[in-house]
């Protein structure tokens, strides 16, 4: 029988927004039908709440601050190994088909197939907008043209790309193959045509604390990011209205798409794995906040995960897992499935044996990052410093530049409350804060430095200059020569050791 993944994701679908994960008002028959057919994690994360970072951490198992996208328009570097040139080098077929967001061009992409993916089945959003006239391209990248009725079904590239996909996986259902489907729906302009462009009008989210938030404990961007809905009430802001509405109703237009392609799995490949998710999700609003930006808050970081294993058992049909999970982990996951040694760069560790027994927990706590967002903006606030931790409760921020946050996940879900001077939480406060600089030096992270470690309400930590005084060296000996040792010019023997401190005195 052959081995073979579906690896399904969307851009900008927040967890709540599909049906499965608690609001009935959510129409997403297929996705609700994946999650019934397998696990359906509450406590999943991004690694960074921006559609490039975020890909890139799927796509290499590597952390933006480790492979080079630390912000959208930025490539892969040459020696950044993608999940597909490891598995196609090791003779599995690797295709992609969507949005990559991953070579450094503009929003749409070069239109090139990166090395190691299936030339036929590559169709990134330059390839989809090669096919329309001018005109159409103009009408693509509008909101409007969704209430077009000469604007078809057929003519989205959601559709377009659903057709790829179940062309490829019709071509290939003898063998093993790893499958990504990614669409750029329900992410703005929205386009999406009859019933969906007004299946939602008149919807307004139910209130909560979150559109309360005054942001007053809350980091000084935050308020500039809010600007004047800083003074709207919450039904202002909940209010309904025509962009919620599409954005909505496109987010169940690709669920239908994605529909046509589980039925194809069902059709040619019903013992494939597949795996659905999102890079980040919206605020909508929530903490007086919109679209997603220098934050951690769950409406952009704890993203949607359902998984359906290839072998299907009682413990791992229409189960939930509560355990943190991460995207760092699905390239050494899908590694792992097709029997495959997981490197030691990379920085996440398989999910097999809990997709296997849901009961198995595999990470204690997952991290998330933020480091800079501009590059062809100007807007959005510039440069931002930011890195995260959360066990699952509790959750961490360092916002390098300003106040950190702190939240008791179960008792304020809503994350209202910054908890970063409660000495009664300094106990689980610093534990988190010990992980995370210690996750920083062991991931080399290059923007690592004792500032990290200097903060206000952690006087019990003197920060030095040496900080671990360790040397970190690259180790990819899958691709890379061993590397040089600074000190004998030969293969370094250790990539972590003491790092020799000359005496610069005259």
């Amino acid at each position: 029988m052959p081995r073979q993944i579906v690896f399904i994701m969307t851009d900008t679908t927040r967890k709540d927004m599909l049906g499965c994960y608690g609001d009935a008002r959510m129409k997403t028959p297929n996705l609700d039908s994946l999650a019934q057919a397998g696990i359906r994690y509450n406590a999943a994360y991004d690694c960074q709440p921006v559609c490039g970072p975020a890909r890139s951490a799927l796509f290499t198992g590597t952390f933006p601050h480790s492979n080079g996208v630390v912000s959208n328009n930025v490539p892969l570097g040459l020696n950044v190994k993608t999940l597909g040139q490891r598995l196609s080098d090791q003779g599995i077929k690797a295709a992609y088909t969507g949005k990559w967001h991953l070579d450094g061009g503009d929003y749409f992409g070069l239109g090139i197939c990166p090395e190691g993916w299936d030339p036929e089945a590559w169709y990134d959003m330059h390839n989809y907008l090669e096919e329309l006239s001018d005109k159409d391209r103009m009408r693509s990248r509008k909101s409007e043209t969704a209430y077009d009725e000469s604007w078809s079904e057929d003519m989205t590239y959601a559709h377009r790309v659903s057709n790829k996909a179940m062309s490829y996986l019709e071509k290939h259902e003898e063998e093993d193959f790893f499958l990504v489907v990614s669409y750029d729906e329900p992410h703005g302009p929205c386009i999406c045509p009859a019933p969906f462009n007004t299946m939602y009008d008149g919807f307004s989210f139910d209130d909560n604390p979150a559109f309360h938030d005054n942001l007053k404990t809350k980091p000084l961007l935050q308020r500039l990011w809010a600007g004047s809905d800083l003074e709207k009430s919450s039904e202002e802001l909940r209010k309904s209205s025509k962009m919620l509405s599409l954005f909505l109703g496109c987010n169940s237009f690709v669920d239908y798409e994605i529909g046509r392609v589980l039925d194809q799995i069902q059709k040619v490949a019903p013992d494939a794995m597949v795996i659905f998710t999102s890079d980040h999700g919206d605020m909508l609003g929530f903490h007086h906040l919109q679209a997603k930006n220098a934050a951690f808050y769950q409406e952009i970081t704890n993203i949607p995960l359902l998984i359906k294993p290839a072998t299907s058992n009682e413990r791992n049909q229409g189960v939930v897992v509560d355990y943190p999970a991460s995207h760092i982990d699905i390239t050494p996951t899908v590694l792992d499935f097709f029997n495959l040694p997981i490197p030691k760069l990379l920085e996440g560790k398989s999910m097999l044996a809990q997709i296997d027994n849901p009961e198995i927990r595999i990470n204690d706590h997952v991290f998330c990052e933020f480091t800079r967002y501009e590059v062809d903006h100007d807007g959005f606030g510039g440069l931002q410093m930011m890195r995260s931790i959360t066990d699952g409760r509790w959750k961490l921020t360092i916002n390098l530049m300003d106040i950190d946050e702190l939240y008791d996940l179960e008792s304020d879900p809503h994350e209202v409350v910054n908890r970063i001077g409660d000495d009664s939480c300094r106990d689980i406060r610093n534990r988190l804060h010990d992980l995370l600089v210690e996750h920083m030096d062991e991931t080399r992270d290059v923007y690592r430095g004792y500032q990290w470690v200097a903060r206000p309400w952690r006087s019990d930590r003197v920060p030095t200059w040496q900080n671990s005084g360790l040397t970190r060296q690259r180790e990819n000996e899958e691709y890379e020569p061993r590397q040089w040792d600074y000190d004998t010019g030969l293969p370094m023997e250790e990539a972590v050791r003491g790092k020799k401190l000359y005496d610069v005195k005259h």
